[in-house]
C-alpha cells in the first residue's frame, strides 16, 4: 500500500495519508491539513490514534473544506474532542482552545474490530491505552500505526493526567510483539 506522511508543525507529529483512489484518501491523525489540501487530496475520513492537540488540531479546518469526513475514535476520544483540558489544547498558549466543531461526524469504536473504510481498505483497530485513555492503534496491511503508544527508541510518556503506566506497559508489549512478527511501525512523531 502507498503511504504518504506529513510532518506537522506542532511537536513534529505525523499525519499519514492513506490513498484509496484517484486523489481520495484516509488520514491517520490530523495536523497541518493545508498540506493535504494543497496536494489535492479528497479526505474521506480520519483515524485518530489519540486525542491530544498535536494529533487533532487540523480537524476543524478539514471539516470546513470537506464536511462529509468521518472521524473514528473511542468513547474517551469523543469526550476529549469536546474538552480543551483533556485534549491539552488548553496548555498550548499560542493556540486557541480546541473543541471539535462537528461532533456529529464522530464514529465511536467501542471494541477491537475490523472496519471497512472502503472497497479496498480495511483496518483492524487495537485498543492501546496508557499514554492516554483514548489511544488506539491501527493495523492496515503490514503497517501498524501506533500514535504515541509506541515510538521506537522513545519511552512512552505516562506522566499526564489521563495516563496509566500499567496500561502503557501492556500496550507497549503488545505492539512490540506485533513489530517482531513483521509489522512496520508507523509512529505518531518524528524519530
Amino acid at each position: 500500500m502507498e503511504l504518504y506522511k506529513v510532518v506537522n508543525s506542532i511537536f513534529t507529529s505525523y499525519t499519514y495519508i492513506l490513498p484509496v483512489g484517484e486523489k481520495e484518501c484516509w488520514l491517520v491523525d490530523c495536523g497541518d491539513i493545508d498540506k493535504v489540501i494543497e496536494a489535492g487530496w479528497k479526505v474521506k475520513g480520519v483515524l485518530l490514534t489519540h486525542v491530544h492537540f498535536d494529533h487533532i488540531y487540523g480537524l476543524n479546518e478539514l471539516m470546513k473544506y470537506m464536511p462529509n469526513v468521518v472521524v473514528y475514535t473511542n468513547t474517551e476520544g469523543q469526550q476529549a474532542l469536546q474538552n480543551p483540558k483533556w485534549n491539552f489544547s488548553e496548555y498550548h498558549l499560542d493556540q486557541p482552545n480546541f473543541v471539535f466543531d462537528r461532533p456529529d461526524a464522530v464514529r465511536v469504536i467501542e471494541k477491537e474490530c475490523w472496519i471497512s473504510l472502503d472497497s479496498v481498505l480495511s483496518v483492524f483497530v487495537l485498543f492501546t491505552p496508557g499514554h492516554e485513555n483514548s489511544c488506539l492503534s491501527f493495523v492496515i496491511d503490514n503497517m501498524l500505526f501506533t500514535g504515541d503508544s509506541y515510538i521506537p527508541g522513545v519511552n512512552v510518556v505516562t506522566i499526564l493526567p489521563r495516563s496509566n503506566k500499567e496500561e502503557a506497559a501492556f500496550s507497549l508489549d503488545r505492539l512490540r510483539k506485533l513489530e517482531e512478527s513483521g509489522f512496520i511501525i508507523c509512529p505518531g512523531h518524528l524519530v
